[in-house]
């Protein structure tokens, strides 16, 4: 960790639940940050002409071991039902109980002061490689995987989109990530930072590519709620 020396755990800790935290929600009062079309670009930093602070905290490798989970929506669950719409899982993600879950397996994050003016002032990623999930609706298997959480504005969530086998997408803006609701961070016994409430949505994007794909204008429409996401992140340093 490359922050101030003094409390220097109880400072990893709030460093990295903040950079989480920031990295989840989308900040209404900040301008947001351009975003590519490659995971590699989108983690990158847009550097604005504010001359480049001092960070606040520097989580240079977030460690495996957390991950995301999202609560379903009922009402997204009866839109899969009433589409034919059966979802499933990919590689190490589960479902269970309503949830999906999807391990972290790595990432890197820089938080700055908020009120320096340099934007982004949460930069970096949260990798879920290997898992995702599968949406088969008769003949057709829609693949979204390696999710990737990067922060702007709104925050998004890419993911490698295929089409029956065929890769569709890299990097594919799928779900925006609005942090309205989000919750206090907690941190838990074990020392992971802990965030739930951010509402997962699909975003204009993925809602056109769905409705396409698919075959039925208008089915998804724009920021349809998915679900609720709680995102647990170990705050051990790298």
């Amino acid at each position: 960790m490359n922050i101030t020396k003094t409390a220097v755990k109880r400072t990893a800790v709030a460093g990295v639940a903040l950079t989480a935290a920031l990295t989840m929600a989308a900040c209404s009062s900040d301008s947001g940050s351009d975003t590519s079309s490659t995971s590699t670009s989108a983690a990158a930093a847009t550097e604005s002409t504010v001359t480049n602070p001092e960070p606040i905290a520097t989580i240079p490798a977030i460690q495996p071991g957390g991950d995301t989970s999202v609560a379903l929506d009922q009402g997204f669950l009866d839109a899969l039902t009433s589409l034919n719409i059966t979802p499933g899982v990919i590689g190490t993600a589960t479902l269970a109980d309503g949830a999906l879950d999807f391990p972290i397996t790595g990432g890197t994050a820089t938080v700055y002061p908020k009120d320096s003016g340099y934007r982004p002032f949460v930069q970096g990623a949260i990798f879920h490689q290997g898992s995702g999930i599968s949406l088969t609706a008769g003949e057709n298997v829609i693949q979204l995987e390696n999710f990737v959480v990067v922060p702007s504005k709104p925050a998004i969530l890419f993911a490698d989109v295929s089409v029956n086998g065929t890769l569709a997408a890299a990097s594919f803006p799928l779900f925006n990530l609005n942090g309205s609701t989000l919750e206090p961070i907690t941190v838990d016994s074990a020392g992971n930072a802990i965030l739930t409430g951010t509402k997962v949505e699909v975003s204009p994007a993925a809602a056109e590519f769905l409705n396409t794909t698919l075959g039925a204008p208008g089915a998804v429409p724009d920021n349809f709620l998915v679900g609720v996401a709680t995102l647990t992140v170990p705050t051990a340093a790298g």
